[in-house]
């Protein structure tokens, strides 16, 4: 997958705003990625190691919240619905953790296709194409904002309002208990003394950042590259409608030179998006198990919150659940966006005037049009296949395991 940026080593900037159109098209999503060390930098010195440490510290907070927590969940928690709570919580960090560790492993792959995108976006040509890439641009950008207000906001108000409601209470044995993000295990270390509560409210807010960052980053990045294969995929149609609509008496050399060059765009934009695919796979498959358990659960929260009347907790968990939901919402609309993509262009081949063309490039659009019956897909876990139809499934199981939980559950 390292060779995927290899095919376009020599070019010509053909776009003069193209360093517009990439800050464009890039910049809340390298904001974010940046803050977790994913993006590429090109910082020389001692701050070429930044991304590094912003990897180590996202691991150390995430860790530093998960097994203190869980094992106060196990040892110390008896009631079953506190327990339910944060099993998800915890879950919930699991899940960020394991995406965090996809995001670091495919590094490599991620910057090949961040040059791709920027490359593609010097190599243009044409004013039209340039408008047809913009578009999409807008809507991968769009789509990156929505998913890091809803994914901040509702994890801001669990780890803030939620916490405030709570507030200092006095146990049994006459001593102020102090609130914290994440329990932990008091076997481990008094963190009801000061300073060691500031240090660790301080590492869970930390952590809460991390994982509201990759959720976000995930969904952004999937975003930027599918839409830019939608960009390219247009790009290609136009191309194809204008070698139909070219001059009659244009020579069939120059013809076939162009053609060819279309085929080599085609092929470009399905290596980019299986890349895409061999990049989102691992973090897919997290992200679909992670939604359809912690979307029951919260759903289960919500419920037995409005039967004790705990308003606060109840907006809470509705702002999160929301936020959970939509960010899958858009990840499989992201990956039917490109499988509906991918396979128009067969339909566009065959919409067109091909029966103007000479013989030999009518058999090169035959294989265009076997090559789209079998559109690229966003894969979990190369089990799954992201789509509307797979979120609304994910819906239905997080109902059915609702339904077992409260049955359950006493």
């Amino acid at each position: 997958m390292h060779l995927i940026a290899q095919d376009q080593t020599s070019y010509n900037p053909g776009n003069k705003n193209y360093k517009q159109d990439i800050v464009f098209v890039t910049k809340h999503i390298k904001w974010i990625l940046s803050l977790i060390g994913i993006w590429p930098s090109v910082s020389k010195g001692v701050a070429k190691f930044l991304p590094k440490i912003a990897i180590g510290i996202g691991n150390f907070a995430l860790l530093f919240a998960i097994i203190p927590c869980f094992l106060h969940t196990v040892f110390e928690v008896e009631d079953t619905v506190m327990k339910l709570k944060l099993l998800g919580l915890v879950g919930f960090c699991t899940s960020s953790l394991l995406k965090y560790w996809a995001l670091v492993a495919r590094k490599p792959t991620i910057e090949d296709c961040i040059e791709l995108v920027q490359i593609d976006w010097m190599q243009v040509e044409f004013p039209k194409d340039r408008e047809l890439m913009l578009k999409y641009g807008q809507v991968g950008r769009n789509l990156t904002i929505l998913c890091v207000t809803f994914m901040y906001t509702g994890g801001t108000i669990f780890h803030t309002v939620l916490q405030y409601t709570i507030g200092t209470f006095i146990d049994q044995h006459n001593r102020t208990i102090k609130p914290l993000v994440y329990p932990t295990y008091s076997v481990l270390y008094d963190v009801q003394t000061s300073p060691i509560y500031e240090i660790v409210y301080i590492i869970h807010f930390m952590c809460g950042h991390v994982t509201s960052t990759v959720a976000a980053g995930s969904c952004g990045l999937a975003a930027l590259f599918v839409t830019h294969a939608c960009g390219q995929i247009d790009v290609v149609v136009s191309h194809l409608t204008d070698l139909v609509h070219s001059e009659q008496n244009e020579k069939t050399s120059i013809l076939n030179r162009r053609f060819v060059q279309i085929i080599d765009h085609h092929l470009r934009i399905l290596r980019f998006s299986a890349a895409v695919d061999f990049i989102l796979r691992e973090i897919c498959l997290v992200e679909l198990v992670n939604s359809t358990c912690c979307i029951c659960l919260l759903e289960y929260y919500c419920i037995a919150d409005w039967e004790q009347s705990n308003t606060t907790s109840l907006i809470t968990y509705m702002m999160l659940l929301i936020s959970l939901t939509f960010n899958v919402l858009i990840l499989c609309y992201i990956g039917d966006l490109l499988i509906e993509k991918t396979s128009s262009v067969g339909q566009s081949c065959f919409m067109i005037d091909w029966y103007n063309l000479p013989s030999k490039t009518i058999q090169g659009l035959v294989l265009i049009i076997a090559m789209s019956g079998s559109p690229v897909k966003i894969s979990a876990g190369s089990i799954v296949d992201l789509s509307l139809s797979t979120f609304a499934n994910i819906l239905k199981t997080s109902v059915a395991y609702l339904n077992f939980l409260r049955t359950t559950v006493t």
